[in-house]
């Protein structure tokens, strides 16, 4: 499996975990995060994290990771770095997010240097 591949279907994993986890436990998940104003909210974008995780796990079963696949890793990875940077620095959230948004750089600077596998190579 090549490491692009690899490292999508890491992050789908993860999305998929970190988004369920506040559905499953919110005192838990508040215990790690902070207090949060809006559960419905929290519940939304954890549903949305794991739609996206879906579809990146679904993309990276393919032989050949597609485009659109590479594009929904990098913008989601992208849309993180930026929230979680943005808002813990102007400490309206956690600075606990500053941890996920490294996790977020790590993958988008993986999966943008990585090179797929392209037709005709062994």
């Amino acid at each position: 499996m090549g490491g692009r591949r690899l490292v999508i279907r890491g992050q789908g994993l993860y999305y998929l975990l970190t988004g369920l986890w506040p559905i499953v436990s919110m005192s838990s998940f508040e215990a790690v995060t902070g207090p949060k104003a809006d559960d419905w909210l929290v519940h939304m974008v954890g549903l949305l994290a794991m739609a996206v995780g879906i579809a990146l796990l679904v993309g990276a079963s393919h032989r050949m990771v597609s485009r659109e696949t590479v594009l929904l890793s990098c913008s989601a990875a992208l849309a993180f770095i930026v929230i979680d940077s943005v808002y813990a620095l102007r400490g309206t959230i956690s600075r606990v997010y500053l941890g996920d948004a490294a996790v977020e750089a790590v993958i988008l600077l993986i999966v943008l240097l990585s090179r797929g596998r392209r037709r005709g190579r062994a």
